[in-house]
């Protein structure tokens, strides 16, 4: 099998981020507010299964 996260963004101004200094916050280039959600997903032979989906 295989497990993938499928990680999107959602900014308020623009569809550019970049990675702040410390190498791991993810920032919008404008400075405007975002979302991010995160799912993780284990490919089966039997099809996807969402681990993080809630019951």
């Amino acid at each position: 099998g295989l497990v993938i996260a499928i990680e999107p963004w959602f900014l308020e101004t623009t569809d550019r981020i970049y990675t702040d200094a410390d190498g791991w916050t993810l920032r919008s280039a404008d400075g405007s507010r975002g979302a991010h959600m995160e799912h993780t997903i284990a490919i089966t032979q039997d099809g996807p299964i969402v681990l993080t989906a809630r019951d």
